[in-house]
């Protein structure tokens, strides 16, 4: 017995131009794929890779022991600059809370 797929049940849409959909249907058959499958799989490869790359922070070593040493220094004072910009964000936005 093989494990039940997910339904699908969304719809995504988009046009291209003739160009376009003659490349993504050759790769599609190249990769013996039909043209909706192709591009799911590939969308969603491209979309994974997009929130891996934006979502994470690599460091080297140096910056690795820079950032930390930045998290465990003491607190400093707020600068006469930022108490003018809090002062002007708290008079700019107003909030609920």
């Amino acid at each position: 017995m093989t494990p039940r797929q997910p339904q699908k049940r969304e719809r995504l849409v988009a046009r291209v131009t003739l160009e376009d959909k003659a490349v993504i249907a050759h790769a599609a058959a190249l990769a013996g794929q039909s043209v909706g499958s192709f591009m799911v799989a590939e969308a969603r490869k491209a979309a994974l890779h997009t929130i891996e790359t934006r979502e994470r922070i690599v460091l080297n070593a140096q910056e690795s022991r820079r950032f930390v040493d930045a998290l465990l220094a003491p607190v400093r004072p707020p600068t006469e600059r930022m108490k003018r910009s809090l002062r002007l964000y708290r008079e700019a936005v107003r909030s609920n809370t």
